[in-house]
């Protein structure tokens, strides 16, 4: 038997070789009663090898994938045939990298390569040509036995736009309810009370609930055109400086910042360079927004910038620190800190920097250090 044995930080990273596989593969390809009957079922379906490896696809997984080979995906595990960034961390592939050891996908495999059935969420983002996608599926394997070999049936249920409603309805039916309430009480108050010494406060918090709602909306097609692709770029000449100032502006005044400080780090103002103002106010919103939320009372958020290489860095840090078990899913579509719903936030900052305005967003979270989420931005977004 053909191996090749890189390292792993996880599940084995042992392939078969080339004449295994399609040995295997031979298995399913005669037009038996197994291969009619995976064929016709409608769930995306695969069978895995004793090393993780594809060695067949039915016809729904094919079309899934727009492939027009049955070969397609032969040898590849399943985090390489979806594209999965994390395949590509470790020489061993799918299932080897450290942030695999919490992989919804690997482990169900593994526990169908000892015997045992399983199912799991499995949260991916690939990457294809430079654009991001995110994936919510849900994996059932079953160990089986076909001509006295065994496999793995890995069948795939695309949670996607379940799970991609269920956030906005999280958002629109609980967040925005909420801020729309406060405006209705506070407009109530005022109604009743028109000549309250306290009248300028109560204007000022209808003013600041109502501007929330509307940036969340905001944000919300904004995030949904990103999706099907269909933002456009505004390049500008913008100041760095200006706009943390700007993003520091907005969440002094925001409920996440009560009882906590945003500070902006001493550099030069003299910071110019081209980007879309909107898309990078989001990102910086966003990363000023998660940070305060990271914090406690009277802890301190503190943003920056500089020239670096032939780009700008922006930074956001907050004292708080990302658990190790949370971090490689952190900018996962669905994947969150704050409950169930959400999840929305770091991943629409990665899309929007990495896919729109050819940057790059990174993070390093330590309990001495705290957290620190930079993103980096080419002088000129219209040269790339």
């Amino acid at each position: 038997m053909e191996m090749q044995q890189p390292g792993t930080c996880h599940a084995p990273s042992e392939r078969a070789g080339h004449h295994q596989i399609a040995s295997e593969a031979a298995l399913f390809a005669q037009r038996s009663l197994t291969r009619e009957l995976l064929d016709a079922v409608p769930t995306l379906l695969a069978v895995l090898n004793p090393q993780r490896q594809i060695v067949f696809s039915n016809r729904a997984l094919l079309t899934f994938l727009a492939a027009t080979d049955e070969t397609t995906g032969l040898g590849l595990r399943p985090g390489e045939l979806f594209g999965c960034v994390n395949a590509r961390i470790m020489p061993g592939g799918c299932g080897t990298a450290e942030a695999c050891r919490h992989c919804g996908a690997v482990n169900a495999i593994l526990a169908g390569l000892a015997g045992r059935g399983d199912a799991q969420e499995y949260r991916l983002t690939s990457e294809h040509q430079g654009r991001h996608e995110a994936l919510d599926l849900r994996i059932h394997t079953t160990p089986f036995v076909h001509q006295e070999q065994q496999f793995v049936l890995f069948a795939i249920e695309n949670l996607s736009h379940q799970k991609r409603r269920a956030a906005l309805e999280h958002i629109f039916f609980h967040d925005i309810l909420n801020l729309a309430g406060s405006v209705k009480s506070f407009s109530e108050l005022l109604a009743q009370h028109p000549a309250d010494p306290e009248l300028p406060e109560i204007l000022q918090l209808i003013n600041s609930a109502a501007s929330q709602i509307v940036d969340e909306i905001h944000a919300q097609r904004m995030l949904l055109a990103a999706e099907n692709r269909e933002l456009q770029i505004a390049p500008s000449t913008l100041n760095a400086r200006a706009l943390i100032r700007q993003a520091a502006e907005i969440y002094q005044r925001h409920p996440v910042a009560m009882d906590k400080d945003i500070r902006i780090d001493d550099g030069p103002e003299d910071l110019w360079f081209v980007s879309d103002a909107a898309l990078l106010g989001r990102v910086l919103g966003n990363m000023t927004k998660n940070a305060l939320e990271a914090c406690r009372a009277r802890q301190t958020v503190t943003l920056g910038c500089r020239r670096q290489d032939e780009g700008m860095l922006f930074w956001v840090h907050n004292p708080g620190v990302i658990p190790q078990q949370v971090q490689p899913h952190l900018f996962q579509r669905s994947f969150s800190t704050k409950g169930q719903g959400r999840g929305l936030g770091t991943y629409s900052m990665r899309l929007l920097t990495e896919d729109y305005l050819a940057g790059a967003l990174t993070f390093t979270s330590s309990a001495e250090n705290g957290t620190t989420f930079q993103a980096f931005f080419p002088l000129s977004l219209s040269d790339t």
